[in-house]
C-alpha cells in the first residue's frame, strides 16, 4: 500500500491550493497520476492533505488552467497532459524589496497588456459581463477597501480569462493576490494604499480597460491596461 500524502503544512500559506497544486502536479508529473486517470475525489483529497474545500477546488482550477486535467460533471477530474519540468510561475517568496515590485510591476506590464488586447478581441459576451460584474465589485470595495486587493485580483484573472489563452491565466493565477499586495508593499499606492481615494483612481482605470474590450478596441484594451499598470507603479512609487 502507497503511503498516506504529507498533510500541507500550515505555516506555508498564503498558498495552501499552490501548495496542494504542486503536490498533484508532481503526482502527474512522476507518473503516480497517468494521462486519463481520474484524479482523487475532492473529499479524499481533503482528508489526505488536510485542507478545505475551497482549496482543493481552487487547486483543480488551476490545473484546468495549465491544461493538465480536464473536470467531467458528475464524473470528476481527469489527466489530460504531463507537465513540462520547466513550467513557468512567478514565487512570489522572491518578493523582498521596492525593487522587486517595481520589477514584476513591469513584467505584468508587458504580459497583461497583450492579455488585455486578446481579450477585447476574443471575450464572449458572458465573459464581458463577468468584467462588467467584477468592475462594479471592485468600486463598491471604496466602502470596504480592505476588500479591494482581493476584488482588484479577480478583475485582472478575469481578463486574462477572456483572452482564451490557457498561458495568460495560469501565469496570473501562479501569481495570486499577491501580485497586488507584496510584504510590506502595496501596489496601489504607498504605505495608505487601502484609501478610498485610491481604490477610485484604480477603478476608474479598470473601467476604461473594461470599456475597450466591450467596445472589441484592442489597441485601446492594451493602452488602457498599461496606463493602469504604469499609474500603479508611479501611486506606489509616490
Amino acid at each position: 500500500m502507497d503511503p498516506a500524502p504529507e498533510p500541507i503544512n500550515r505555516e506555508s500559506a498564503r498558498g495552501l491550493s499552490h501548495e496542494l497544486t504542486l503536490r498533484l502536479t508532481a503526482l502527474i508529473q512522476d507518473g503516480t497520476i497517468r494521462r486519463g486517470e481520474k484524479l482523487p475525489t475532492e473529499s479524499a483529497m481533503m482528508e489526505s492533505y488536510k485542507v478545505s474545500r475551497t482549496v482543493v477546488r481552487e487547486a483543480i482550477s488551476q490545473l484546468q488552467a495549465a491544461g493538465l486535467v480536464e473536470t467531467q460533471q458528475g464524473r470528476g477530474s481527469f489527466v489530460l497532459n504531463v507537465p513540462s519540468q520547466g513550467s513557468f510561475a512567478i514565487d512570489n517568496n522572491g518578493i523582498h524589496t521596492i525593487d522587486d515590485v517595481w520589477d514584476l510591476l513591469d513584467f505584468r506590464l508587458g504580459v497583461e497588456s497583450e492579455a488585455a488586447a486578446l481579450a477585447a478581441t476574443r471575450r464572449t459576451d458572458q465573459q464581458l459581463a463577468e468584467l462588467e460584474r467584477l468592475t462594479q465589485t471592485f468600486l463598491e470595495c471604496e466602502a470596504r477597501p480592505s476588500e479591494a486587493v482581493e476584488a482588484d485580483f479577480a478583475l485582472h484573472l478575469a481578463i486574462a480569462r477572456a483572452a482564451q489563452n490557457r498561458h495568460y491565466l495560469a501565469l496570473l493565477k501562479s501569481m495570486g493576490p499577491m501580485m497586488i499586495v507584496m510584504p510590506k508593499f502595496r501596489l496601489l499606492t504607498g504605505d495608505d494604499a487601502d484609501r478610498p481615494d485610491n481604490v477610485r483612481l484604480a477603478a476608474v482605470e479598470h473601467g476604461s480597460i473594461v470599456q475597450a474590450i466591450a467596445r472589441q478596441e484592442p489597441e485601446t484594451a492594451r493602452a488602457a491596461i498599461r496606463l493602469h499598470l504604469a499609474n500603479s507603479r508611479a501611486r506606489l512609487k509616490g
